[in-house]
């Protein structure tokens, strides 16, 4: 069999190549035939990424290529590409690049004008969004929740703006804390699905509130990674929210707010007006 490498020729070329995350029938036949054909396979977890390789009787030689030494490692891989070898990156689970240290490596790929093409396959952000009940059209990944404790304080502040829905992982023995989190951020009624155990013989998809998910895994311990699919805030609610903001002001000083930018009093009146959901003729009558 010839080398990937060879046929493309002097450079070689960087394959994502996305594993099953769960269920090993998802694993396609370009990426079996890609993972046979390749010099080298990194892989996050080697130990892991052994009973695949064996599974689907794939014998290319390995390297470990994970968080830990993703630059060192990763400008050896880039060596290996520009003499001309073929390099197929894969993670645990799902599709490489995807809240993992490939996307380090596809950078300093880009940089050293290696090519980098993509095999698609399984992406469990992707699974549970098409899930979840909840609007596909425009979505947020968020990934993991920050560690450090203002640094998640401060993307939790975001998401409470947020009016995409929102992807987010967690491991089973986080997820009380995390939805407790959410909660106060985001408020108890929001709805969210959480997808446990993906593509698995035990695959769950709990569709609830935030606060009625806390109650029910504060009594019902979590097993398997989980994705959580969580409701955006709907354009009425911001509207509603921002008219309670102006409706605590009086109707002087909201008109001072446009007047104090140079605004005419007739048109100031109108924005005032708009704010507050009311005629034009209610803000002349309460300022008279």
């Amino acid at each position: 069999m010839r080398k990937v490498a060879e046929v493309r020729g002097v450079a070689g070329t960087l394959y994502l190549c996305a594993t099953p995350i769960g269920n090993l029938e998802d694993m396609t036949f370009r990426v079996i035939r890609i993972l046979k054909e390749v010099d080298v396979i990194a892989a996050e977890d080697t130990r892991n990424s052994i009973k695949l390789l064996n599974h689907f009787d794939i014998h290319t030689p390995m390297t470990s290529y994970h968080e830990y030494n993703k630059y060192e490692k990763g400008q050896k891989l880039v060596e290996k590409l520009l003499a001309g070898q073929s390099v197929a990156l894969i993670t645990d689970a799902g599709t490489p690049g995807i809240s993992d240290p490939g996307e380090e490596l596809v950078k300093m790929c880009h940089e050293a004008g290696i090519e980098v093409t993509s095999l698609p396959g399984a992406s469990a952000c992707v699974t549970a969004l098409t899930l979840s009940g909840l609007s596909t059209r425009r979505f947020a990944f968020e990934a993991f929740l920050p560690t450090d404790k203002k640094e998640c304080a401060s993307v939790l502040k975001e998401l409470e703006k947020e009016m995409r829905t929102m992807v987010l992982y967690e491991a089973p023995h986080r997820l009380l804390k995390t939805l407790g989190l959410l909660q106060k951020h985001l408020g108890e009624d929001r709805n969210v699905t959480i997808c446990r155990e993906l593509t698995k013989r035990h695959e769950t998809v709990f569709r609830s509130t935030l606060g009625q998910a806390e109650t029910y895994y504060a009594e019902h311990e979590p097993k398997g990674e989980c994705v959580l699919v969580i409701e955006g805030r709907s354009r009425e609610q911001m509207v509603c929210e921002e008219r309670m903001r102006w409706e605590e002001m009086s109707v002087e000083a909201h008109m001072e707010v446009y007047l104090s930018q140079g605004m005419e009093k007739k048109e100031a009146m109108k924005k005032v007006a708009k704010d507050r959901g009311v005629a034009k003729r209610d803000i002349y009558q309460q300022l008279l």
